[in-house]
């Protein structure tokens, strides 16, 4: 029994631990500029204080059955918790919306994870509260009574805050951005207004595709740019190519991998269209091209504006543009198929931002079909900012 107790403290002090490191990152980088930008990292030491109630008192399993039940609750909300304090520190590092709690889907997490809390520190106060000869549902349903209740008060507090505080941002211009300017004043050029890219820029592009309505796959692709200089990785999974992809440009070498495949040595001007924002550029949005762009207005992103564009392309510039749809459509003619380029350009005359898509004949990327459309979307942001290229590793 001893060791069993032994083991529910180190899973209450693991709870503790993740929710401290949670809290002490909102109070030391949670900046958005509300009114309680602390109040909300000292909401979320509750849940501290809940799993030091497990840690003082902890649950006293007798069976086997019961222990690993118990064990897997604990461990169940260790592995919740965890992406929602890698997203708070993405959101933080990255400079992008502060938003603890932006949707429904984002915020039923974190009440999984105050509630697996909850149920594991009432199991233990509630056997001691409990009269020594107290049946065994008896006490399970005082547990499962007492967690759910405070499960219902830490999520509502913390709720309360977070959200009162995004609340009382609305309409206040935003302090940073990852996209750009925030200033209400340095307006967006025109359309057809010289556009550069970023000095630097972290780079991220979507690849997707449908056949008759069906997915032929898609690829997530990160990575940076300094200069000319880039290095960016892929995870892909469609009909023709499965497994991890990069390139990387230093200087003249460059290196290349193919899904399925390993890194290889190539000439810097074989990977040179690979370089994502500089190949949209330099390819879809050259000033002929953008001569005839349609203005669709002004855009709000994460706290920058910018300016919504739009031109017409064809298969062969999309293909020219993001050359990585090779893995969604091999050596397919896409000469035929047309479509659109939406891009943002925000204060400081550069690129941010550029989404393109494609439909055409679905018979040439497979026999017998008749509809098909190819899309990419891609973002550079915390342009400007300090950012080193690693080659990869061999």
């Amino acid at each position: 029994m001893r060791a069993r107790i032994f083991e529910m403290r180190l899973l209450a002090a693991g709870l503790a631990a993740l929710w401290a490191a949670t809290s002490l990152l909102v109070l030391v980088g949670y900046r958005p500029g509300g009114p309680a930008d602390l109040l909300v990292g000292v909401a979320l030491l509750v849940p501290v204080g809940i799993s030091a109630v497990a840690l003082r008192w902890p649950p006293a399993p007798r069976g086997q059955m019961t222990y690993r039940i118990i064990a897997s609750l604990a461990v169940g909300t260790g592995l919740i918790l965890l992406p929602s304090l890698a997203g708070v520190w993405r959101q933080i590092t990255d400079r992008g919306l502060q938003t603890l709690l932006p949707s429904p889907e984002a915020a039923y997490p974190w009440a999984l994870a105050i509630l697996g809390t909850s149920l594991f520190a009432a199991l233990g106060p509630t056997r001691l509260l409990l009269a020594p000869g107290a049946r065994r549902r008896t006490r399970l349903t005082a547990s499962l009574g007492a967690g759910l209740a405070v499960a219902l008060i830490t999520s509502t507090l913390v709720a309360s805050v977070a959200v009162g505080n995004d609340l009382a941002l609305a309409g206040r211009p935003a302090g940073t951005s990852r996209f750009g300017p925030t200033d209400p004043k340095e307006l967006p050029p025109r359309c057809d207004a010289p556009i550069a890219v970023g000095s630097t820029a972290q780079l991220e592009m979507v690849l997707g595709g449908t056949v008759d309505g069906h997915s032929i796959g898609g690829a997530l692709i990160r990575g940076a740019r300094t200069g000319a200089d880039f290095s960016w990785t892929s995870e892909v999974a469609s009909v023709k190519a499965l497994g991890l992809a990069g390139a990387a440009l230093v200087g003249t070498q460059g290196w290349l991998r193919e899904p399925g495949g390993s890194w290889q040595r190539v000439p810097g001007t074989q990977v040179e269209g690979e370089s994502l924002d500089v190949a949209v550029l330099g390819v879809g949005l050259d000033t002929t091209a953008r001569a005839a762009a349609e203005d669709l207005g002004f855009d709000y992103l994460e706290g920058a504006d910018s300016r919504h564009c739009r031109l017409a392309i064809d298969g062969d510039t999309f293909r020219r543009a993001f050359p990585q749809v090779r893995w969604l459509a091999g050596d397919a003619d896409l000469h035929r198929w047309r479509g659109e380029l939406d891009y943002w350009i925000f204060g400081d005359a550069e690129l941010g931002r550029a989404d393109g898509w494609i439909a055409g004949e679905g018979f040439t990327l497979q026999p017998g079909a008749i509809q098909g459309r190819l899309e990419a979307s891609l973002t550079a942001t915390s342009r400007g900012s300090p950012i080193t290229i690693v080659p990869p590793a061999p």
